[in-house]
């Protein structure tokens, strides 16, 4: 079984990796962490939309390309190396796949043709508070098709249009979607570790709702939601740690130190060798969750819970080495080293933390070894 990109995947991948070389150096990125705004470079988006990225899995009777999602993880690595300050994980990987997943004919045929063509950006609002996210820690309710509550914090929440809530009805948690340019919609930015991916307290007042998806598996689908979306992000994650070792790399045989590049030093050689067993490690798990998400495979659990928590462990290492490597100056808000550490933070935290991954992970493995002593 070959796990590696094809031919003409490799072609995809290259171009979006000169596309954005020129189109998303760190200076784009520098710009919205000293002026966040809504938390995204519009330019930048507006360029990415005229490549046809924000189609690539929406099949062409909703206006997108029908492409797989094998080419999406290739795109995704590419804007995680960038570290593009774009809502395009939000958007592409978590909201369009929610309308995919759960979406009524007529809900698709609205709105997902304005996601690949770039002009609705979506988000999930689903968190109220930090924890992990249970039953009873959602208060957001709706009555009468009107929802009340608060999410915070929603990632790109200033710039989104729609949003996919989790909220409780009368038949239990049930999925949402929600206008935030309606009427009893409050937003509020929040500060975040990495403000090139803003994030939002949002507050609804009676907000209109309809419901997405089947009532009352609003966790169910959620569940499935996140899997396909921690594997694109896995990708993104991937794609960072590898410029990460790639920048501590050139920086250690450019750097001298007592007549002698500290590269040749034996402390720097064991740092970096970690950061690429592990960014190894990463991305075999994110390869076969690509397979199990290109092929709906009953792994896919497994799979998406294995590239979650090798993927947030990679980059965390590889950003935080980095910054070891490039030594004092790689401290400072000149050095670009912290680009990475914010968005390696960022994903890592984004859809739950590593912790709640490894739980998924461990039931996962444990339920599939009790299915195989079954008789």
């Amino acid at each position: 079984m070959n796990f590696d990109y094809t031919d003409d995947q490799k072609a995809l991948k290259e171009e979006a990796r000169r596309f954005l070389t020129a189109a998303s150096p760190l200076t784009v990125s520098r710009a919205v962490l000293e002026n966040p705004g809504d938390g995204y470079d519009v330019a930048l988006w507006g360029r990415i939309v005229e490549q046809g990225w924000c189609g690539a899995t929406i099949p062409e009777a909703y206006g997108g390309l029908g492409l797989g999602y094998v080419e999406l993880c290739a795109l995704a690595e590419e804007l995680g190396r960038a570290v593009a300050p774009v809502p395009f994980a939000s958007s592409i990987y978590f909201f369009a796949e929610a309308l995919k997943l759960a979406g009524g004919e007529e809900q698709k045929s609205q709105l997902l043709p304005l996601v690949a063509s770039g002009e609705l950006i979506g988000t999930l609002a689903i968190s109220e508070g930090a924890g992990v996210l249970t039953d009873a820690r959602i208060a957001a309710k709706v009555s009468g098709g009107k929802l009340s509550g608060t999410k915070l914090p929603v990632a790109d929440g200033m710039a989104a249009a729609r949003a996919v809530v989790l909220a409780k009805g009368e038949d239990g948690l049930s999925l949402y979607l929600v206008d935030l340019r309606g009427e009893g919609v409050t937003r509020q930015a929040v500060s975040n570790i990495d403000p090139t991916r803003g994030a939002a307290s949002i507050s609804f007042d009676g907000a209109s709702v309809e419901p997405l998806g089947e009532v009352g598996k609003g966790l169910q689908m959620l569940k499935s939601i996140q899997e396909r979306g921690a594997i694109l992000l896995a990708f993104e994650q991937l794609g960072g740690a590898d410029r990460c070792l790639e920048m501590a790399r050139d920086y250690a045989l450019e750097r001298y130190a007592f007549g002698r590049p500290i590269g040749s030093y034996q402390a720097i050689k064991h740092k970096l060798a970690d950061v690429f067993v592990k960014n190894e490690v990463a991305r075999a798990n994110a390869y076969y969750g690509a397979w199990a998400l290109s092929t709906d495979a009953s792994e896919l659990p497994v799979a998406a819970a294995a590239a979650r928590v090798a993927g947030s462990a990679a980059y965390w290492l590889a950003s935080k080495e980095m910054i070891q490597t490039y030594g004092g100056i790689g401290v400072t808000w000149e050095a670009d080293c912290h680009f990475f550490y914010r968005r390696a933070r960022h994903l890592g935290l984004v859809i739950g933390a590593p912790r709640d991954w490894k739980r998924r992970l461990a039931d996962g493995l444990e339920a599939r070894l009790n299915a195989e002593k079954q008789p």
